[in-house]
């Protein structure tokens, strides 16, 4: 599996939840995470996007820490069963 195919999943499942996963480009600031995913109820969450057993960068981490400062969540994802926890719990976060 590819990190293309774990985004696609990532991108079908939040919109099953009637969200969006928006690619997230920040010119000037490297390392941003991959999607911006916007969930019902105005809750929104970071995404970042692996191929399997892969890792983010440090200044990937380092993005990471400064959004979680922010009290923001940030998730790292590399495989479908990691996408379909994190839509578990979107769907936590939109019942609250």
């Amino acid at each position: 599996m590819r990190e293309k195919d774990v985004e696609h999943y990532l991108r079908d499942q939040v919109k099953a939840l009637g969200g969006k996963a928006y690619k997230f480009v920040s010119p000037g600031n490297a390392g941003v995470p991959d999607r911006l995913v916007l969930l019902p109820g105005g809750r929104v969450a970071f995404v970042e996007l692996k191929a399997p057993g892969k890792k983010p960068s440090p200044l990937q981490e380092v993005q990471h820490r400064r959004l979680r400062k922010l009290d923001f969540e940030v998730f790292t994802l590399d495989c479908k069963a990691g996408v379909d926890k994190f839509t578990g719990h979107c769907k936590e976060m939109i019942s609250e």
